[in-house]
């Protein structure tokens, strides 16, 4: 199957969205690849596919355990073999996945960055054919990014002590131009296809109201929304505990 057949019957697709295709292209012809798109924005599709395309295997870096979990889950309803590495499994559960990796039973692996640091994973890591290494949620490599790991900035050590160097693609939906700089130069990027969709999300609001009388605006703003869910964010939980009997007397 080639990129367009994958997203269709894969991943239920017809048509790929803005700078997906393009990313897509640049890491299946060798290219590293830096993609900044907004939350909902397709970014895991722009490794998944190239994951599936590429021989050997992908190692995913993510520091997000429910997307590991979420994202292994439709792999696997999909057929496709995937797996994740991370502190929710046993030991047990650990050396079964090094085994099924070593004996090629995965084309996607999903690993936090504290995970790169442990010996057993490196001795394995060392035998594979890793073809493509993505580096989600790459902000984090940045002391400028708003979630900062030091972890992140040994992803780089890591890939150099690899038999052989793979694709390396970053991907993030936020980054300050000092950000976009650290991503590249830390990870050693060479001349990365890079896509900047933008953060514009049509289908968000934000406005800032300083009314005099929190709890009648509250109130105004609830009637308005009626049969609708919503999230009501205080201070503290003292704040919290009164709007909700604010609201229960109501």
């Amino acid at each position: 199957m080639d990129k367009l057949q994958l997203l269709q019957r894969i991943f239920g697709y017809s048509q790929f969205r803005p700078g997906q295709e393009m990313l897509i292209d640049g890491i299946l012809s060798g290219r590293d690849a830096f993609g900044i798109m907004p939350t909902g924005g397709g970014k895991s599709i722009c490794y998944q596919i190239p994951a599936l395309l590429l021989p050997g295997i992908t190692l995913v870096i993510s520091p997000l355990i429910s997307l590991m979990q979420d994202q292994v889950s439709a792999l696997k309803a999909a057929g496709i073999p995937a797996a994740y590495v991370n502190r929710t499994l046993t030991g047990a559960q650990i050396q079964a996945v090094y085994r099924n990796l070593l004996a090629g039973k995965y084309k996607i692996v999903y690993v936090a960055p504290e995970r790169l640091d442990y010996p057993g994973f490196g001795s394995v890591a060392a035998k594979l054919q890793i073809s493509f290494v993505a580096v989600d949620e790459a902000h984090c490599i940045s002391q400028w990014g708003q979630d900062f790991r030091p972890s992140y900035l040994r992803i780089v050590e890591f890939i150099r002590r690899l038999p052989r160097r793979p694709v390396i693609a970053a991907f993030t939906a936020t980054a300050t131009e000092k950000v976009r700089q650290d991503v590249k130069r830390i990870l050693e990027l060479r001349s990365p296809v890079e896509v900047v969709t933008g953060f514009d999300r049509p289908n968000l609001y934000f406005e800032v109201l300083h009314p005099e009388l929190k709890e009648a605006e509250l109130l105004k703003l609830l009637e308005k929304r009626k049969g609708k869910s919503g999230i009501v964010y205080c201070a503290t939980r003292k704040s919290v505990e009164h709007i909700w009997n604010y609201l229960c007397d109501r």
